[in-house]
């Protein structure tokens, strides 16, 4: 067998490729939203009523493959049977990835590909003893497998409420939507009617917690549970904790600011695992069981806090990641205690990798930041003091849709159509990453550094 550089995809008459893998993985979601936006417009039977015109359309299509869930028709009534099976492929082609898809049909023909950590944008592989043919093939198993089990616990809580046959398709849809972290939902009011039902939100968190977590640590959580990895690396050590944490934090916190607001006159039950859901959902799945519109100022805050961090690397959640955050902030304390380097799990982190989660989160406060000024100036309705209300849910759409969460506090629906278009740039950019974004615009020319430097010179900060 021939072999092929990995930074080149071959062609069946050896030629290669100019676009790097990193354009290639963009340019996968850019085409993926390209045919979903057409067949929302061209395939017959997807509407109840008059279809999607071009932005919404595009807006729809963004959001599915994105996995993000924000909507501006209601999903449950305007879309058919058919339609949502459109969605929910939509939604099941962004979750996996459809270079990693493309890679494992590749592997399966015999034919070497792009490497890994190229195809999923440039994000170097932190264990050593995970084979990248079984990732890849991990990615399709773990899915189905994980997908299968939620659709079927919750069919057999849905079956008394929906009859036998009626809660099948109910139960997939949500199985795939909460796995590939979507938040799309064929009800109405999302979860809202089943947040008296805690074993609904349990297997619909442990869906959204399963998908955040990222591929690779699944993967290497099942090769240390066969004893085929003498230990678990830092990366999901750090991505297990930090989400962890995360949860139990958000948990307790909610149940304080929600006891006497949106969680109550619930049972004890209800109460506790619905400040559980609303710990888990922000990160980043859109579900929600209560009204993100009438909930607490802190909880407001909080939310929008988790969707900001988002899930853990190389998994089906947005969001500037788990790992990133933590990183960070074991650099905050680091230099609060002095120390020159950042150590973890008896490891030190190199000065590399927390300059470029810096700088990824620098870049998207820009972006994100940009964009809400970019809203603020195409939603006319917002313009005096009367209008600080609808600000703040420009804000939490904002993130919502950078996080690819799709949670929202009604905005989404009344936003222009540029304003639109905007959320929709925000959605993209949040799915593939900022960093596979810079480097997939990055020109041949930048690719090679100047055999100099220019004199140093410091700068005051503080």
């Amino acid at each position: 067998m021939p072999f092929y550089d990995s930074h080149q995809l071959p062609f069946e008459d050896g030629r290669a490729p100019r676009l790097s893998p990193v354009q290639l993985f963009v340019l996968s979601f850019s085409t993926l939203i390209a045919v979903g936006t057409a067949g929302l417009l061209v395939l017959p039977g997807l509407y109840t009523g008059p279809g999607l015109g071009f932005v919404d359309a595009l807006f729809t299509a963004t959001s599915a493959v994105c996995v993000t869930g924000l909507v501006v028709v209601d999903t449950a009534t305007y879309f058919t049977p058919l339609g949502q099976a459109w969605v929910a492929t939509l939604i099941q082609a962004g979750g996996i990835g459809i270079l990693t898809l493309t890679t494992l049909i590749l592997y399966a023909l015999g034919r070497p590909s792009l490497n890994l950590e190229e195809a999923s944008g440039g994000t170097a592989i932190p264990v050593r003893f995970v084979d990248e043919r079984a990732l890849l093939r991990s990615v399709v198993e773990v899915t189905f497998v994980l997908e299968a089990a939620g659709a079927l616990l919750l069919w057999v809580d849905w079956r008394g409420r929906f009859g036998a046959v009626g809660a099948i398709w109910p139960a997939l849809f949500h199985s795939i939507s909460a796995f590939c972290n979507a938040g799309f939902s064929v009800f109405s009011d999302s979860l809202e009617s089943l947040r008296t039902s805690p074993w609904t939100l349990t297997v619909v968190a442990a869906l959204i917690v399963a998908g955040g977590l990222g591929f690779l640590v699944i993967q290497e959580l099942r090769m240390r549970a066969r004893r085929k990895v003498p230990r678990l690396s830092v990366h999901t050590r750090l991505a297990l904790t930090t989400t962890a944490v995360l949860i139990v934090v958000a948990w307790g916190a909610f149940l304080v600011f929600e006891w006497h607001h949106e969680l109550a006159g619930m049972s004890f039950v209800d109460r506790v695992s619905n400040a559980m859901f609303m710990s888990v959902t922000p990160r980043t799945a859109g579900f929600n069981t209560v009204d993100y519109g009438a909930v607490s100022n802190p909880s407001l805050f909080l939310t929008i806090l988790l969707m900001i961090i988002g899930g853990s690397p190389g998994s089906t959640a947005g969001g500037f990641k788990t790992t990133t955050f933590a990183l960070l902030f074991l650099a905050f304390l680091a230099r609060i205690r002095g120390d020159r380097e950042v150590h973890v799990f008896g490891r030190t982190i190199p000065r590399e990798t927390l300059d470029k989660a810096a700088s990824l989160v620098v870049g998207g406060v820009i972006l994100v930041g940009g964009a809400i000024f970019l809203l603020m100036m195409t939603e006319t309705h917002v313009g005096g003091v009367a209008d600080r209300g609808h600000l703040i849910q420009l804000l939490f759409e904002a993130h919502s849709a950078f996080g690819t969460v799709g949670l929202s506090m009604g905005a989404t629906g009344t936003v222009t159509s540029t304003g639109r278009l905007v959320l929709v740039v925000l959605m993209f950019v949040g799915r593939v990453g900022p960093a596979a974004m810079v480097a997939a615009m990055a020109t041949g020319v930048s690719r090679h550094k100047a055999p100099f430097r220019y004199g140093r010179e410091d700068v005051l900060i503080g």
